[in-house]
């Protein structure tokens, strides 16, 4: 089908089109893990949504002709769209393939009318850079052909809900560049559900996990309105180190005969009883652990238990883990004293002071000023501006794993959770200290005494100096980061990167909406040109002056379809094995000019640090005519910039030594492709994606077949493709001898850590040998 693919048919590479939820349903149904059964329907309907009902100019005058910095202009623009999209008739093509699709579902799971979840999954969701993750609506327990088909479109236009509109205002994406997905999955009438962290989310503790459950449906651990039970648990041992029993007076469930999700009373004998067992947190534990191993990173993982069975109901990187506490750490926190006004949770560390507001709706956000402590029964995403100048936050209800919770940790801001009723005890006004980590909230300003105590005690210990330990080891071998969209750089640059191993521009020219062929066509080279410096100067910026590897344009002609002008595209059936990467620009070469002539031009205004890198090579001829290309734009390889190529081709990898004879400064693995071409397997065919292995020994024979080539000829090796963030991968690479190894933003630390401990080991061997 061409606007539904079934989770099967999914990896977590497909993000594009599948969006994050879709694309992690796929890649862990893929690895044999327990999810619910589905399909997506794919962004590219949401586009052809737009195109044929003539809504795309219509949403684009609408956001124009509203200053969306005006609250109720933002709200009446966003009305507007999302009663436009609603409004509209789905084409006919893809309202049958959604029909078609739910039809096979619930004959997948022998029901005539099954009952579906109709999740939104955008295209940019659970980016490391910007958690889009909880903006688009949720609709839970649909049930037959037209509800679905309905649902569908109303998770469309959640994409313009106010506060979507005004994050990505805030963060600088374009609105129509953001695409979306919708995930169709077989509903789970849970008994128990909750969340689940395969590493402490706030102690940064990596050998414990911290499950929470309720009874029910899960939306009310997900958005905080119910205080779960924590379980925190030992990773190895899958041993309850410490738990915390919540009394739930009420859960949400499924009405039977509507179908509707409604609030119930749990019953009395339920309410202040251990909702897990021994055996059910064992089960969740060990997929945890299965679920993080599949990734190479830690998880937060939505799960549910029906009749006995475990399911994962969806699974996103943990991208807020802080580094462990030493021990002189938390002192601060361990010295407060003063009266105790509430307790509750400890959710993000920190000590935070100021004065109470209590905020019971939204409405309210207004009040909250910078430096307040805001109070509330549990926070929504439409509180974030106000959250965002809080000094601390606390919240009746809710675990460490809800909104406030998740929030507070990414905006570094303390927060105290699942207090019962701080919106009561606390006063309006009220000066309080809230202690993040110890779950207290204290009367007036204690840090007052704290402050004076510890200038007593630097007086008199000013000739003592204290050296801490580097937060982060240093390693041999540098450790890079990927950058897929030039507004990551400041988060990417955070991670303390030695630099950019793989900058993908497709975001970039992707962004303005129109075919590169067509603009140059239009005469507007210059505008082209312009929008690849605007994006590769906010990345080179970031990073000055560590390296930034720009890898010219890797678009395959599914992508370049959907832009303005791209109906020239041919028809591939396999895109992945088709006209992309240098053969693309070789013969629209006007492009791959352009590409270079910004570069050049970047160069000239002093970002010496950008090296280029060339894809999806086959033959030295290829990397020869783009060097040419290169020389006549004015841009001189090894002299102006580092020139390089991508190994994603055996050919590539088999004949390197005669792509070191034309000239190379770096290569860089591309993994993900390698291992497809060495072992004719399409990851996303579910027939034969059991047979994907990086770690495949004809792939590993290619890869240190190149790394031992490049050393020899003193050319720097690196890595750029996922298995870059698997720490398995990493270990093999590192004793290979590979120069850098780029991971995603959020692995970076892992992979650092990793590194560090095989290259100890390494020469821990080479002293025992001597």
């Amino acid at each position: 089908m061409k606007y539904v693919r079934w989770f099967e048919e999914i990896s977590k590479d497909d993000v594009d089109v599948a969006g994050g939820k879709g694309a992690n349903l796929g890649e862990m149904t893929q690895a044999g893990l327990p999810v619910p059964p589905g399909f997506v329907v794919l962004s590219t309907a949401y586009n052809e949504f737009l195109e044929r009902t003539g809504l795309k100019e219509k949403i684009k005058e609408i956001l124009s002709s509203h200053d969306l910095s005006d609250n109720d202009e933002l709200q009446e623009a966003a009305k507007e769209i999302q009663r436009l999209i609603v409004e509209a008739e789905m084409p006919e093509e893809i309202r049958e393939e959604i029909v078609k699709a739910y039809r096979e579902l619930c004959e997948k799971v022998g029901k005539e009318k099954e009952f579906v979840a109709v999740r939104s999954s955008a295209t940019a969701e659970d980016l490391p850079e910007a958690s889009f993750a909880g903006q688009q609506e949720t609709f839970l327990n649909v049930r037959g052909e037209e509800d679905v088909v309905k649902y569908v479109q109303k998770c469309w236009a959640s994409l313009f809900t106010p506060r979507a509109v005004a994050y990505r205002e805030e963060q600088g994406f374009e609105h129509l560049d953001v695409s979306i997905a919708v995930v169709v999955q077989k509903m789970v009438d849970s008994e128990k559900s909750g969340v689940m962290f395969t590493v402490h989310p706030y102690t940064g503790e990596r050998d414990k996990m911290v499950i929470e459950a309720v009874w029910g449906l899960g939306e009310a651990v997900v958005s905080g309105e119910v205080t779960p039970d924590t379980y925190i648990v030992d990773k190895n041992t899958f041993e309850v180190i410490e738990e915390q029993i919540s009394e739930q007076e009420w859960m949400y469930t499924k009405d039977p005969e509507t179908g509707e999700t409604v609030k119930a009373e749990v019953p009395e004998d339920k309410r202040d009883v251990r909702k897990l067992t021994d055996e059910e947190i064992k089960e969740l534990a060990e997929i945890g652990v299965a679920v993080e191993e599949h990734y190479g990173f830690p998880q937060d993982i939505e799960w549910a238990i029906e009749d006995g069975e475990v399911y994962v109901l969806q699974s996103r990187p943990v991208t807020t883990i802080p580094e462990e506490k030493g021990e002189e750490e938390g002192v601060e926190a361990e010295e407060l004293e003063g009266k105790i006004l509430v307790r509750g949770l400890g959710a993000s560390p920190g000590i935070g002071t100021g004065e109470v507001k209590i905020v019971m709706d939204v409405d309210e956000i207004d009040k909250v000023e910078e430096g307040d402590v805001l109070v509330t029964k549990m926070t929504t995403p439409d509180m974030v501006p106000a959250m965002r100048k809080a000094s601390a936050i606390v919240t009746d209800e809710g675990g460490i794993t809800c909104h406030a919770a998740i929030v507070s940790r990414e905006l570094g801001i303390p927060c105290v959770v699942g207090t019962g009723n701080a919106t009561e005890v606390l006063e309006e006004g009220q000066v309080v200290t809230v202690d993040g980590e110890r779950g207290v909230v204290y009367e007036g300003d204690v840090r007052k005494a704290l402050r004076a105590e510890e200038e007593e005690e630097e007086r008199e210990e000013k000739e003592i100096v204290v050296e801490r330990p580097a937060a982060e080891p240093v390693t041999a071998t540098e450790i890079k980061v990927n950058v897929s969209m030039p507004e990551a750089a400041e988060r990417a640059a955070k991670t303390g990167a030695d630099g950019v191993g793989l900058l993908r521009i497709e975001h970039m020219i992707l962004g303005v909406g129109v075919h590169p062929r067509k603009l140059i066509e239009k005469g507007e080279r210059e505008k082209l040109v312009q929008v690849l410096m605007d994006g590769i100067r906010k990345v080179a910026d970031a990073f000055y002056p560590k390296p930034v590897w720009v890898r010219t344009l890797d678009a395959p002609t599914d992508e370049f379809r959907e832009l303005e002008g791209g109906e020239r595209e041919p028809e591939e059936a396999n895109p992945m094995l088709g006209w992309r990467g240098i053969r693309r620009d070789l013969e629209e070469r006007e492009t791959l000019e352009c590409q270079f002539e910004a570069i050049r031009r970047l160069h000239q205004e002093g970002y010496d640090n950008i090296g280029v890198m060339i894809p999806l090579v086959q033959h030295p001829e290829e990397l020869r005519r783009a060097k040419r290309i290169a020389k006549e734009v004015g841009l001189k390889p090894h002299r102006q910039v580092e020139f390089g190529m991508m190994v994603e081709t055996p050919a590539a990898a088999v004949l390197i030594d005669e792509f070191i004879e034309v000239g190379l400064d770096f290569v860089s693995l591309g993994t993900n492709d390698l291992t497809q071409y060495t072992l004719a397997v399409d990851r996303n065919n579910d027939k034969v994606a059991y047979l994907y292995d990086e770690k495949h020994p004809a792939v590993l024979r290619l890869i240190k077949h190149v790394i031992n080539e490049c050393k020899e000829a003193g050319v720097k090796t690196s890595i750029c493709g996922q298995a870059g963030s698997d720490p398995k991968m990493a270990e093999i690479l590192v004793k290979a001898g590979i120069d850098s190894i780029s991971a995603n933003i959020d692995a970076v630390p892992q992979i650092r850590r990793i590194v560090a401990r095989v290259e100890r080991k390494i020469l821990l061997d080479k002293v025992r040998e001597l």
